[in-house]
């Protein structure tokens, strides 16, 4: 079997040279990822190139994960460290196994887990937006004044409806339509989740899942792929966290107040109505997964030029479940049912022209 040399490997190859070792590429969405070797060294560094025609669905504010990775160095405790390979900034890749529970039932981690997460927050609300000096990306204009949380999550709705809903609308828009998906929803949603009370904003991570977290092999626990960090509302980041955890009802409910203790310590500014505005910041994200999750879980369903049949029965169980769940948010008048969401993914599948969306399928979808 000849291995094909992407643009990611035949660069891992070129560093490495004859004499080092190239791992890879590792599961992931985004980006094609290689784990060097490289020669005379036992120190392993990541490779990342961002894969071609991937549809990108969360909002980003700093230039250079590598850049704010430095910055870092020494406020966040267990971040990876960036090697210099030949002129390139690649991260030290972290040995270990993440938080990805064997079964769907096996959702808890261990207390000592728990309270390394908890102390993760704690630095993170210690990095206030005017002590870090790291190219963003965003423009000056398009920053939420400090506090104005309001205004932090209007720029994330603003992200979901023109970058996720609008623009892939000439692709999506029948599919969108058919599950009742329309415009209106977003005003149903600005409704819904305005009124947040000012808290002092801080760094987020902004996607701390179960596979962001590696613990090595000392149970010291590791945050990795901060390429989504932002500045903002701290609330943000706690919310983010439980509703891309799923922890057992008791858990969720110990880590908000255990992040509101925290935060608290430092910060006090930083949690300020938190009871209040964690359940609208929440009902946020589960409405942003519908117009994320509509289009990957429809992706994942085209098999060449027909419908994947093997896959339809989950995605649409997966997609209800969504729906049902976001329903309040975005002020949907029903949830359609389990065949009207086949037949709308069906029917959407079995469009001939896919061709320019083909390709950004997500893993695991």
């Amino acid at each position: 079997m000849t291995l094909q040399l992407t643009g990611g490997r035949r660069r891992a190859v070129e560093l490495v040279g004859e004499r080092g070792v190239v791992h890879g590429p590792l599961e992931g969405y985004h980006h094609e990822t290689y784990v060097l070797t490289m020669p005379g060294e036992t120190r392993t560094v990541k490779l990342r190139e961002p894969r071609e025609r991937i549809l990108w669905f969360d909002r980003r504010c700093f230039r250079s994960e590598e850049a704010l990775l430095r910055a870092l160095d020494g406020r966040i405790t267990r971040i990876p460290v960036i090697h210099e390979v030949e002129g390139m900034a690649l991260q030290v890749f972290i040995e270990g196994r993440t938080l990805k529970p064997r079964a769907w039932d096996d959702r808890r981690v261990p207390d000592a887990v728990h309270a390394q997460i908890v102390g993760l927050f704690r630095e993170l609300a210690q990095v206030a937006p005017n002590t870090l000096e790291v190219e963003r990306s965003c423009e000056v204009e398009d920053r939420a004044e400090d506090g104005d949380c309001d205004g932090f999550l209007e720029r994330l709705i603003v992200f979901v409806e023109k970058q996720v809903y609008e623009k892939n609308f000439p692709h999506f828009g029948r599919l969108f339509t058919d599950l009742g998906l329309h415009p209106d929803a977003f005003v149903q949603l600005r409704k819904n989740v305005s009124g947040l009370t000012r808290r002092d904003f801080s760094l987020l991570h902004a996607d701390l899942h179960r596979e962001n977290f590696v613990l090595d092999p000392f149970d010291q626990l590791w945050s990795i792929d901060w390429e989504l960090a932002m500045l903002g509302d701290p609330l943000y980041d706690l919310a983010t966290h439980l509703y891309l955890m799923s922890y057992p009802a008791e858990q969720k409910h110990r880590m908000a107040e255990d992040w509101a203790r925290a935060v608290g310590e430092v910060r006090p500014g930083s949690m300020r109505g938190w009871r209040d505005d964690l359940d609208r910041i929440l009902a946020f994200k589960r409405a942003q997964s519908v117009f994320t999750d509509v289009i990957r879980l429809s992706l994942s369903l085209r098999g060449g030029s027909k419908v994947d049949e093997t896959r339809l029965p989950t995605a649409v169980r997966k997609l209800r479940t969504i729906m049902r769940a976001a329903a309040k948010p975005l002020g949907l008048a029903e949830v359609p049912s389990s065949s009207r969401i086949a037949e709308a993914l069906v029917r959407w599948a079995d469009t001939p022209d896919l061709s320019a969306v083909e390709g950004a399928v997500a893993s695991g979808a």
